[in-house]
């Protein structure tokens, strides 16, 4: 397929610092590479696993927009707008940054791992006021389906950020094809597999390999093993 990136999982930037394993698809901290600094809006996906009883000290965002997705185990977030909550598996956070927020992330378990994707991506519109957005949605919605969690509009699906974006998650049994119709022209769609194997076009993909496609307005999945998951992220190319 033409106009196209992928990105092995083997190749990811690693970062490890005992209480935090994380492994960066796009230029993270510590992690440089050029060729790797963002696909279009989307700025970061880091794939991070958190021992029990650690995380992360409060710090400050800014003109960002943070989307967490746990995987595994539970987190707890405080910012400094107040909230107070623990998002688990299931679970969609977004934050607007805005002119500035400072928050922190916690492992309260002391007896399982927290395994969560941090996505960036940057926003539409610069200094807006910060805001906080978390909801449960009903797994079996995304059952050989695609199912919305992050939209634009705040009356849509999921949750909303301040870009023209939209994420979908699917689970699909084995050799189940699926397609996705991008929603608007000029974006690009970044394909990312957290449980098993699929094909996208002619292209193979393994678990954690990323995949992003421009230029297109529809893509074809397939999916190549039992309860394979998958992220769908489409996110406007120009900056």
């Amino acid at each position: 397929m033409e106009n196209t990136v992928l990105h092995k999982s083997n190749t990811r930037g690693h970062a490890n610092h005992g209480w935090l394993d994380s492994h960066h698809t796009f230029s993270f901290a510590n992690y440089h590479n050029p060729d790797r600094m963002h696909f279009g809006v989307l700025r970061v996906l880091n794939d991070d696993r958190v021992d029990a009883g650690m995380g992360f000290g409060t710090h400050p965002h800014d003109n960002m927009e943070i989307i967490s997705i746990p995987l595994e185990g539970d987190l707890e977030h405080k910012d400094s707008m107040g909230n107070t909550t623990v998002i688990k598996k299931g679970d969609i956070q977004a934050m607007s940054a805005g002119t500035g927020i400072f928050h922190s992330e916690y492992n309260k378990n002391s007896d399982r791992l927290t395994k969560f994707l941090q996505i960036w991506v940057y926003p539409n519109k610069k200094n807006v006021m910060p805001r906080y957005d978390q909801i449960t949605l009903n797994t079996e919605d995304r059952h050989n389906k695609l199912q919305q969690i992050l939209s634009p509009n705040a009356d849509d699906d999921g949750v909303w950020i301040h870009q023209d974006a939209w994420f979908h998650l699917g689970t699909f049994d084995n050799g189940f094809k699926s397609e996705y119709q991008l929603k608007k022209a000029g974006n690009g769609i970044y394909a990312f597999v957290i449980k098993g194997d699929f094909t996208i076009g002619n292209i193979a993909l393994n678990e954690r390999d990323g995949l992003g496609i421009w230029d297109t307005n529809l893509i074809e999945i397939t999916a190549n093993s039992v309860d394979a998951e998958i992220l769908l992220m489409e996110v406007p190319m120009a900056m």
